[in-house]
C-alpha cells in the first residue's frame, strides 16, 4: 500500500476532530424565566484505520476506516440568582435494567440456600 492511500484513509479521521468537541459535551445554554440550563453530556468515541496488500496477487491492496461515538446526557448545571447547581439527568431504562440485575442476583442466591438447606434436612 503506497503512503499515498494511507494518508488518504487516515485523512477520514478527521471526523473525529469535528464530532468530538466541546460543543458535544457543553451543549447550548438556554434561559427560561431567568435561569439559565446549560447541558451536559458523557462523550465516548474512538477511530482507527489501516491497510494492506498480498504481495501474492497483483491486485491484492486495501485499506479501511472505522469510527463510532457514543453519547449520554448525564445531567445540566443551572445557573439562578447567581447561584450554580447541578442537576442529573435520570435515565430511567439504567435504573430498570440495575434493578432486574439485583433481582436475579437475589433469586439465584436464595435458590442455592434454600437447596443447601433441604440436603441438609435429607
Amino acid at each position: 500500500m503506497t503512503d499515498a492511500r494511507i494518508s488518504e484513509a487516515l485523512s477520514k479521521l478527521d471526523a473525529i476532530r469535528d464530532t468530538m468537541t466541546v460543543q458535544r459535551v457543553f451543549g447550548d445554554a438556554y434561559q427560561v424565566d431567568g435561569t439559565t440550563v446549560i447541558p451536559v453530556a458523557a462523550v465516548r468515541g474512538g477511530g482507527g484505520g489501516g491497510g494492506g496488500t498480498d504481495p501474492n496477487q497483483a491486485a491484492g491492496s486495501g485499506s479501511g476506516v472505522g469510527f463510532a461515538v457514543n453519547t449520554r446526557a448525564i445531567g445540566a448545571f443551572v445557573v439562578k440568582d447567581g447561584d450554580v447547581t447541578w442537576v442529573p439527568a435520570i435515565d430511567v431504562m439504567r435504573v430498570i435494567i440495575g434493578g432486574q440485575l439485583v433481582a436475579l442476583a437475589a433469586v439465584i442466591v436464595a435458590g442455592r440456600v434454600l437447596m443447601r438447606r433441604k440436603r441438609r434436612f435429607l
